[in-house]
């Protein structure tokens, strides 16, 4: 964004260096017009299912703050979910992360940035949204699980921290740095914010879950395939996602015998195999 208006400056300057006075005054208008679809065009570029999560997200929180919503109707409880049939609190539970503050905005970062990272990355591009729908309801499912027997209510920073663990095992040759100190790679992400919390006293179950979650996935996603190829297991893969679902998003039939332990790119291993 800083790029573009330093870009529209320059033109303007040139503009008006070549031209009369008479000319000035219209050509701020295009400056003018430049800045207001900035944020309208990083919006939109968001990819869908990171837009939808991120905008579900902004307005639950945005009604809780006028007091139309209140978090006591968003939170997890399995004896409400499951005895009062309160089922929404399975999904809005996910989409409440505290009042507009910094620690708002901060998870709001990690959200869209891990999220679209991994969106719009090789793994579920291309025809894969599905994939990456089934990886969050995958997510959704097991943290929901461990939330029953751990005293946690609003989910969503686990299933960041399960965004933030599956992108780093899949990238394990990215340099990360934190706060300019030290260098590390992206894998041992998760880990360096799960110590940043200790350090600063706050708690450190929403991380562990989102990390124990996040590592359930990424075996058998990518590590499962491999060793069921190697000892002849019948079937390869076991998170497919529903061809519903794929004519739904307009992907096609998904030929799922294709799906075998050789489809990860370098060498047929997984990136960040340990």
């Amino acid at each position: 964004m800083m790029g573009g208006m330093f870009g529209g400056r320059g033109r303007n300057n040139g503009d008006q260096n070549n031209n009369n006075n008479h000319h000035q005054q219209p050509q701020l208008q295009p400056q003018e017009e430049q800045h207001a679809p900035d944020m309208l065009g990083w919006y939109s570029d968001i990819p869908i299912v990171t837009r939808m999560y991120f905008t579900g997200a902004f307005v639950c929180t945005s009604l809780c703050a006028v007091d139309v919503l209140s978090p006591f109707y968003l939170y997890f409880n399995y004896d409400l979910v499951v005895h009062e049939h309160q089922v929404w609190r399975l999904l809005t539970s996910y989409l409440f992360f505290g009042v507009f503050s910094i620690d708002f905005m901060f998870h709001m970062y990690f959200l869209v940035r891990y999220s679209r990272l991994l969106e719009e990355g090789s793994d579920f591009r291309n025809g894969r949204t599905s994939n990456y729908i089934l990886m969050l309801v995958f997510g959704i499912c097991n943290i929901s699980l461990v939330a029953t027997y751990t005293n946690v209510h609003f989910l969503g920073s686990a299933l960041t921290f399960m965004m933030v663990y599956v992108w780093g095992r899949r990238n394990p040759d990215i340099k990360m740095s934190f706060l300019g100190f030290f260098t590390f790679n992206a894998p041992y992400l998760p880990w360096v914010m799960l110590g940043f919390s200790c350090l600063l006293g706050n708690g450190v179950t929403m991380d562990l879950i989102g990390i124990i979650v996040g590592h359930q996935y990424y075996y058998l996603e990518y590590i499962f395939p491999i060793v069921a190829e190697i000892r002849g297991f019948p079937f390869y893969r076991v998170l497919i996602p529903p061809f519903p679902l794929q004519w739904f998003l307009g992907e096609g039939k998904y030929n799922h015998n294709n799906q075998n332990a050789g489809d990860f790119g370098m060498g047929g291993a997984p990136p960040g195999m340990m």
